[in-house]
Order: structure tokens, then C-alpha cells, then sequence
């Protein structure tokens, strides 16, 4: 017997009849504030000017470059209203990056703030601040019923390892996300989300809003991150912050503030951290101060996927771990053959649910490899499971490389590196060699003021890691080259260091 499909679930709409006047947006920068009533009225708006105005159809593409802005999210939520599809494009590529992004997609309308013009794309789009202007005199349209299975958001994946590619997300995707992370997560109806998190990145534009918007909650809607001004904010009891998530390395960057007190932290369900290895000291550090450092892992293409209970004895006790699998997620690890690995056994996540993403936009031939038979994603990242269910992520599947005969996961050579008190960030990445086949090197940012050596963090390696697994060469940088959502671009560092160092 055949399922039904999942209903539509617009949660703005149910909240502008059940609590109209609770904040649901708010601008950082001006305080103000759209309640579920408006911001409803101002997403009806939305679709009566994308389809009157800028004439949309079922399935175009409203292509976006510019910073966080309230308008972002008003403009998502009508195009699944619409059925159009709203993209993201991250700002911080280049022109001739953007210009490609913006070829593939194909929209019926480009927009964007002074980006747009850096970017010299301003004479194919228009202003985020007219279509804003335009947006405050819109007269609310008439939606008709939404599609759960129809693509509204495209997010076009980082491309640390090659082109990039555009992940189509369905409100079905989006609701089971909201849902996942709503759980895991203790979202309520009280929770203040603070958005720091660009919006052409995942957890910007789905994590950090739907579930929020599912509970009723409300974000705080932030133009980027700024450790000063993000610490002032997160310890202000007026805004009453509950949910903040970053990068382990914006994590530090906080503690590292002058005015950094963990007691003005302790109204925050949690710090939600990901990206990045984040190690099991720095997590301690933040327990230490009373305050839940969550770790978890989510992808473009899956939403929340992982993570850890709000419980510091068992953060403390599995620290490291990327948590649990939340209820709408099947989930197998398999080893090279797909055979499932038993407890603690190293093999790729592969997962099942409503939470995937509709396919990549045109590439029926990605789409084709990224399913097995019977449905499941292959994410390409290896996981080990323990016995009580926690994963810990090892690393991504095409990192990993073979040094005379052995297995080398970078992620885990990482993790050991940034554990010296010195060392603020590293990558480990392979090169090819003669002798062994591959080997890796490691490229470090040290910590301001930092006396460590190239000699002195591998003789801190030497002494917890097996010497198959010691970096050949260590490269000290001033910082590592970064994509926009804070993963490090491997293929680069690759590219500039595979000599000699």
C-alpha cells in the first residue's frame, strides 16, 4: 500500500492565526521586528509581486546575492507559496564564479544588495533594497495550495572538491529538517534563534529558520558574524537568545572576546557547533562554564542529520561524538562492498527519509550515482556507530588515503593537531610519494603569539598518533583558505603546498 503524501505544512500561516502578535523575524541592526501576523501579510505580498510584477511561474528561479536580510526568508517562504524556486548564491565566490552560478540556474529574476554590484551584476538585476520598497506597498495575492514534493530553495554545494552543484529542497525536505533538529535540538515556542549564519549556506537559510518557524519561535536576523558584537548579543537578556550555531573556530574566536563571561551565556539551550573537528578539550572547556557545547552534522543534501543529547554529563562522556540519528532519518554504514559495519566498525553513512533532497539541478548523472538501489544517499562521509547508538565521523570518504598499505583519515590527524594549545587550525591533506604511495602534510594557523615549531607540534603528534599517520611535512600559514559555509578548501591547499615545504 502506498503512503500518502505529506501534507503541506505552513507554519507561518497556522501562526498568524494562533499567535499572530509573537515576534517571529527580527533586524538585528534596526530592532525591527515582523510578527507571525505580518510576516504572513508580507509573504502574501511577496507572490502577488513576483507574479504580477516580475512574471513568475511554476518552477522559476529567483536567484539572490546579498547579506543576511529579513527579506531573504519572506522571499523563500512565497516561492513555496508561488512554487518557484528561491537560490542563494554566496557572495563571497567571485564574479566569474557567480556568473557561471547564475548561467546554471538560469532566473527569471536576479537580485542583491551593493554585492550585486561588486560583483558587476548590477545591470541584470535589481536592488534588494527597490524589491524591498516594493514589498512594504505589495497587496496580498492569493496562493494557491502548496506542493510538499515541489523544489522551493536550490542551495548550490560548496564545491571544496570541484564544480558546484545545485540541491533541490522540497518543503517536504524542509519540514522533515525542521522537524529533526526541532528535536534534537529542544526548539519551543520561547526559542530566539540568533542567525549569524550566511543565508546561501544550509544552515543559514533552513536550520537556523524552520525549525523556529515550526515551533513558533523567533530569529534575530543578523547581517554576519562579528565576535564582539555576536558575544554582546548572545549575553543580552532583552534579546534572550537561545539557539546560536557556529563553526568550533567562531566558538573560540567568542571566548577569546574581552568581555567574554559564561555566566551572561547561561540563558542558551545550547552553542550548536559543526563544520570542523572540534576537539574534545575545547568541548570540556565550554562544559566546564556550564554551557552545552552541541556538536552535530547535517549536509545540504540531508538537512539534520546527527545530534548530541542537551545533557553535558553525556556531552562530556561522548565528547567528540556527532550525537544521534533524530526519528525521520533510516541510516545504514556500510563498508566498500555495502555491507552493513558492525559497532565501531569504520564505513560510509548512507540515508533514507523524507528529509533528502529532490535530485541536483540538471545533473541526472550525479543524481543517478548518489542512490543505491533501494534509496539510500551516499553521503561519502565515514562514521563509526558505538554500542549505545552515538557517531563519531571519521571522515569525509574521498579525504581518506592509503601510506604503506594503511588507512589515513585526516579528520583524525586534525583533531590530535588543534589539541596543542598552540595550534588554532589545521588541515591534513595527501600528496603522492614515491615510497609509500601518499602521504600527508599538514597546513597549521598557531594561536597569536604561539612559540610552538614545525619540530615541536610533530613531536605532539609523534607521542598519541601511529607514525604511518604522522603529517611528511608541516606548512605554518597565517590562515587556512575557507569556503563560505567555514569548510577548508583541501584541493587548494593541495595545490599550493604539495611542494616541498
Amino acid at each position: 500500500m502506498t503512503s500518502p503524501p505529506l501534507p503541506t505544512a505552513d507554519f507561518v500561516r497556522l501562526h498568524a492565526r494562533g499567535r499572530p502578535r509573537h515576534p517571529a523575524m527580527v533586524d538585528a541592526a534596526t530592532g525591527r521586528a515582523l510578527d507571525y501576523a505580518a510576516l504572513d501579510r508580507r509573504v502574501d505580498g511577496a507572490v502577488a509581486l513576483l507574479r504580477g510584477r516580475y512574471g513568475f511561474e511554476t518552477g522559476d528561479r529567483l536567484a539572490m546575492i546579498a547579506c543576511n536580510h529579513v527579506d531573504q526568508l519572506v522571499l523563500q517562504l512565497a516561492s513555496a507559496r508561488l512554487g518557484a524556486i528561491y537560490v542563494p548564491l554566496n557572495w563571497r565566490l567571485s564574479p566569474a564564479e557567480l556568473s557561471d552560478l547564475i548561467a546554471d540556474c538560469r532566473p527569471r529574476l536576479l537580485a542583491g544588495d551593493v554585492r550585486l554590484e561588486e560583483a558587476g551584476l548590477a545591470a541584470d538585476g535589481v536592488s534588494l533594497a527597490i524589491l524591498s520598497g516594493e514589498l512594504d506597498a505589495a497587496a496580498p495575492g492569493h496562493p494557491g495550495p502548496t506542493d510538499a514534493e515541489r523544489p522551493s530553495l536550490m542551495l548550490y554545494t560548496s564545491g571544496t572538491s570541484g564544480r558546484s552543484k545545485g540541491v533541490l529542497l522540497s518543503e517536504r525536505a524542509l519540514f522533515a529538517t525542521a522537524l529533526n533538529f526541532a528535536i534534537l535540538g529542544a526548539v519551543t515556542p520561547a526559542s530566539v534563534f540568533l542567525v549569524d549564519s550566511p543565508m546561501f549556506h544550509v544552515i543559514g537559510m533552513v536550520t537556523c529558520f524552520r525549525p523556529g518557524l515550526m515551533m513558533g519561535g523567533t530569529a534575530i536576523v543578523s547581517a554576519g558574524f562579528d565576535p564582539e558584537t555576536t558575544l554582546e548579543r548572545l549575553s543580552d537578556p532583552a534579546l534572550a537568545v537561545t539557539h546560536y550555531f557556529c563553526v568550533p573556530q567562531m566558538a573560540e574566536m567568542l571566548r577569546a572576546c574581552p568581555g567574554f563571561a559564561p555566566e551572561r551565556l547561561h540563558g542558551l539551550t545550547a552553542l550548536f557547533t559543526g563544520g570542523a573537528p572540534h576537539p574534545e578539550p575545547r568541548i570540556r572547556q565550554w562544559l566546564a562554564d556550564g554551557i552545552a557545547v552541541v556538536d552535530g552534522f547535517g549536509m545540504t543534501e540531508a538537512g539534520t542529520v546527527l545530534g548530541m543529547p542537551i545533557d553535558l554529563a553525556l556531552i562530556d562522556a561522548k565528547a567528540g561524538s556527532a550525537g544521534l540519528l533524530p526519528p525521520t532519518i533510516e541510516a545504514r554504514i556500510v563498508d566498500d562492498d555495502e555491507r552493513d559495519c558492525g559497532p565501531d566498525e569504520v564505513g560510509e553513512l548512507l540515508l533514507r527519509g523524507p528529509n533528502l533532497f529532490s535530485g541536483y539541478w540538471q545533473r541526472p548523472e550525479e543524481n543517478e550515482k548518489a542512490f543505491t538501489a533501494d534509496g539510500y544517499f551516499r553521503t561519502g562521509d565515514l562514521v563509526r556507530r558505538d554500542a549505545d547508538g552515538f557517531h563519531f565521523l571519521v571522515d569525509r570518504k574521498k579525504d581518506m588515503y592509503i601510506s604503506g598499505g594503511e588507512n589515513v583519515y585526516p579528520a583524525e590527524v586534525e583533531a590530535v593537531i588543534v589539541a596543542h594549545p598552540d595550534v588554532a587550525a589545521a588541515a591534513v591533506f595527501a600528496v603522492p610519494d614515491e615510497r609509500w604511495g601518499e602521504v600527508g602534510h599538514a597546513a597549521i594557523v598557531l594561536q597569536p603569539d604561539a612559540e610552538a615549531d614545525a619540530g615541536a607540534l610533530l613531536d605532539f603528534c609523534a607521542s598519541r598518533l601511529a607514525r604511518y599517520k604522522l603529517p611528511k611535512a608541516v606548512h605554518l600559514l597565517d590562515a587556512l583558505p575557507r569556503t563560505g559555509s567555514g569548510k577548508v578548501v583541501k584541493g587548494e591547499l593541495r595545490r599550493r603546498l604539495a611542494g616541498p615545504p
